[in-house]
């Protein structure tokens, strides 16, 4: 499963919506959507500030992370950043992995 950081603030639009659904609404509908497209919500929490929304997201891949952002997006009513994590075990292969990079200049 691919991990995502999901950061969003909501429109003003998007605010009302909120204010008429609640947020446990809210979350269902974002269960609703990740599930049908075979992934979980691992943690969704309000905030304050910048980000007005924090969630975690499991998807089976990135293409349905894409699909799930560019359909928010589009729909005017928040607008959202998508973070990719990865585990320490990720990034241990990927510092076994060797790239062949040379820095411009050198």
């Amino acid at each position: 499963m691919a991990k995502f950081l999901i950061q969003a603030s909501y429109t003003p639009e998007g605010t009302k919506g909120l204010l008429k659904e609640g947020a446990s609404g809210r979350r269902a509908a974002v269960e609703r959507v990740v599930g049908d497209l075979g992934g979980k919500v691992e943690a969704m929490y309000y905030a304050f500030g910048e980000d007005d929304l924090v969630c975690i997201l499991d998807f089976p891949d990135p293409v349905s992370m894409a699909a799930v952002s560019l359909t928010v997006k589009a729909s005017g009513a928040l607008r959202t950043r998508a973070t990719p994590l990865l585990t320490v075990e990720e990034i241990d292969e990927a510092t076994r992995r060797k790239v062949p990079f040379r820095a411009p200049g050198a």
